[in-house]
């Protein structure tokens, strides 16, 4: 009697996917539908040793555009460790919409001898017709999800020329009821005071003070899951795209032309008008002032976190100090800052461009290239320098060789980066001077910061009461968008002793020192407010 050949068991993997999240949610839906059809599948394939593996490979509200999926890079590291034989889906465009992906998909397939099969499409991935098949198959399946592509982009663009919005984020100021967007009263005055308030003190940075002071939030909104996102205090971009947003005089701006919306406005033109003339006024400003700038590295130097670094300055006793800071420091979010926070600006520039100076050396570049100033080198060569504690990472711009030269970056042995050796020291700004803090700095700078302030807001206002320019400490209050209690704690901060104030300056006062502990043991006599913190001049 002969004996039957026993099969190998063929171990299957199910993949589904669905490229919206809609009806996800139903106790039965499209991930469910195609897994049943394939294990009904699977089963009808027993007598040839099909086995369904425990693992689920499912791909909810994913476009099948990208490999970028979840559920598709677990499944592919499963097959690399040989744990898998066949992959089961409903149909190819499952998989993928791409056909460059899907032949990557393939190659990957037949490098761990794992098969191919979609129960609703017949073909056979080891012959040269199904492979051909499958690849026309995959080129409709492309074509449809560029023509659907289109299709949504001809339709928000014919809805955005109607003046209708089409969704995304609500702007602050508009909420949506049935598809309509409608103005909330409170937050369309917060807009306008934004707007009004940016004319009177001219500068976004300053308005950005001004809001948090006044306690005006981004818009908050809640997500999926109740999650609350915005109420948060506003940051300078945000709010540079606030204000420049059409949006708010009732017009819709798409692709650079501009039209009519459905909404109503919350802004009068002449005042969004005003804004945008400031908002010019002020970048032709600061484009003069950055081409005068000694600080030949800005926009092109991040700290290891990716945050840009910011140039600054401070002068004391004639001399100015630069240095760059790490622009979350500037906006208060210290803990989003690189591990690098502040920088001396001549220290890193030297370096920067002596390293420049040398590579063009190596490249055999002309003369008349190197000698330029070292503005033009920076921005010819320089892409960008990332500050690291123990290294400068100058990256190179590529493509800009001199003629007849070779390559500046990644030719042969030449590098794109250059890792410049720097021991980026623990510094710290005492009114914006970078120093090495030393056995005898022991308050910290934000505290010095904070006590020198409270100190000149106080005498501020006991001048505004003195001169009559206000009658109380209640409009005072108002101003400052504070208590009258806080006002009234502040003031006697104005009759700090002169050389109590030079020890602040000086950081020679006791480190525990706050604005609140200075306000409470404040005495009258100046000598005996000395005595009691035993200030070092």
């Amino acid at each position: 009697m002969i004996k039957a050949p026993e099969r190998k068991a063929l171990r299957c993997a199910i993949y589904t996917r669905k490229s919206t999240e809609h009806n996800l949610d139903l106790e039965f839906n499209s991930l469910d539908a195609q897994r049943e059809a394939c294990e009904a599948y699977i089963k009808s394939q027993a007598h040839e040793g099909w086995t369904l593996v425990r693992d689920r490979f499912d791909d909810g509200g994913l476009s099948g555009a990208s490999m970028d999926r979840p559920a598709l890079q677990q499944l592919l590291a499963e097959i690399a460790t040989g744990s898998i034989d066949i992959v089961v889906v409903y149909k190819v465009d499952r998989l993928t919409r791409s056909l460059a992906d899907f032949a990557k998909l393939v190659e990957i397939f037949d490098q761990h001898e794992v098969s191919f099969v979609s129960i609703t499409q017949s073909f056979n991935t080891t012959s040269s017709m199904g492979r051909l098949t499958l690849n026309v198959l995959l080129s409709f399946a492309q074509f449809e999800r560029e023509v659907i592509g289109e299709r949504v982009r001809d339709k928000i663009a014919a809805s955005k020329r109607k003046g209708i919005w089409v969704g995304g984020p609500v702007p602050l100021g508009y909420r949506c009821v049935d598809k309509k967007l409608l103005v909330v009263a409170e937050e369309a005055q917060a807009v306008r005071t934004i707007f009004s308030r940016f004319l009177e003190l001219g500068s976004i940075g300053a308005l950005v003070e001004d809001l948090d002071r006044r306690g005006i939030r981004t818009k908050e909104t809640r997500g999926p899951g109740g999650r609350i996102r915005g109420g948060i205090r506003f940051g300078i971009g945000p709010l540079a795209y606030l204000l420049k947003n059409r949006f708010y005089v009732g017009e819709v701006f798409y692709r650079g032309e501009i039209h009519v919306g459905e909404h109503d406005a919350i802004l009068e033109r002449d005042l969004f008008d005003a804004v945008q003339a400031k908002l010019a006024a002020n970048a032709v400003i600061r484009r003069a002032r950055l081409k005068s700038s000694p600080a030949i590295l800005t926009g092109r130097i991040f700290d290891d976190r990716g945050n840009r670094m910011s140039p600054t300055h401070s002068n004391k006793k004639g001399v100015r100090y630069r240095y760059y800071v790490s622009h979350p420091l500037l906006q208060k979010r210290n803990s989003e800052a690189g591990n690098i926070k502040r920088v001396p600006a001549p220290e890193v520039e030297a370096l920067v461009v002596e390293s420049i100076h040398q590579h063009l050396a190596k490249c055999g570049a002309p003369e008349d290239f190197t000698v330029r100033a070292d503005r033009e080198l920076v921005e010819r060569c320089v892409e960008k320098v990332i500050v690291t504690p123990d290294a400068l990472n100058v990256h190179l711009a590529p493509g800009i060789e001199p003629a007849g030269t070779q390559p500046l970056a990644g030719a042969g042995h030449l590098p794109a980066v250059l890792t410049l050796p720097w021991t980026g020291r623990s510094v710290a700004a005492i009114k914006g001077i970078i120093h090495a803090p030393g056995p005898d700095a022991v308050l910290k700078p934000e505290t010095r910061e904070a006590l020198l302030t409270a100190i000149s807001k106080a005498r501020g206002w006991v001048d505004d009461i003195r001169l009559g320019r206000v009658g109380s400490f209640a409009e005072i209050a108002e101003r400052e968008g504070q208590c009258e209690r806080h006002a009234r704690f502040l003031a006697p901060l104005a009759f700090v002793s002169p050389r109590l104030v030079a020890a602040i300056a000086a950081g020679t006062i006791p480190a525990a020192l706050t604005v609140t502990a200075l306000a409470k043991r404040l005495e009258y006599s100046w000598a005996e407010q000395e005595e009691a913190l035993q200030i070092r001049i």
